[in-house]
């Protein structure tokens, strides 16, 4: 089964600009990947597409073998439960302990309490921060926001994670750690999506690097560097 297929996908604003001109790839299970380019280049509008924020102009997105723009609007959360996203400026309730940070993607799902009280500190204890666990945002540094932010796109345990420059708000040191920890994910069976600017980054884990430039995927290599 191959897991997400971009298929001649286009994304026209107007007669003269194309977010994404006719993008054609697919990633298997397990893949790590790395989405690179320059700002403007097309990488969050991707992303939208894959969680359907955004629909194309032209094209077909398939996701475990369905065609996710055929979904009704009554399928996208069970869709975007199975790609957990984390964002660059992380999204975290700042009224609400690191705890409740989790277990609310999952109560607004419907799941019962015995079971969050189970898969929280599960999921705090796999980003190293079940020791913060009843900790408040602003009692967080900047990278352990974003160990959050991973935490919570987790709790559903979701068949992808897609990540959208998911250390351009931390330190080089927080990066790694961030870094490291997608990286663990991605051993235990998770296919990773992850948009960034990041050269050393892409350079130090050498993995698949799709490379957009305007709109358009100009290299997809496996074992690659960011350039």
């Amino acid at each position: 089964m191959t897991q997400i297929v971009f298929n001649n996908v286009t994304k026209q604003f107007s007669t003269t600009v194309k977010a994404l001109d006719n993008v054609t790839f697919s990633i298997e299970p397990g893949e790590f990947v790395f989405l690179v380019g320059p700002s403007g280049a097309g990488k969050s509008t991707l992303i939208k597409m894959l969680i359907r924020e955004d629909m194309p102009t032209a094209g077909s997105i398939i996701f475990n073998d369905e065609n996710i723009l055929e979904y009704t609007h009554k399928e996208l959360p069970a869709l975007r439960r199975r790609i957990g996203v984390v964002f660059q400026d992380f999204k975290v309730l700042r009224s609400k302990t690191v705890f409740e940070n989790v277990a609310v993607a999952l109560d607004v799902a419907g799941v019962p309490m015995y079971e969050i009280e189970n898969v929280v500190p599960n999921v705090l204890n796999l980003v190293g921060l079940l020791d913060k666990i009843h900790r408040m945002p602003h009692q967080l540094s900047g990278g352990e926001l974003q160990r959050l932010a991973i935490a919570r796109a987790l709790a559903h345990e979701p068949d992808v994670i897609v990540a959208d420059e998911p250390t351009g708000n931390i330190d080089p040191k927080a990066s790694e750690d961030i870094l490291s920890i997608f990286k663990q994910i991605n051993e235990l069976g998770t296919t990773i999506l992850m948009s960034t600017h990041d050269k050393e980054l892409v350079d130090s884990l050498k993995k698949r690097v799709l490379k957009l430039e305007n709109g358009i995927l100009v290299s997809d290599k496996k074992g690659a560097k960011y350039d």
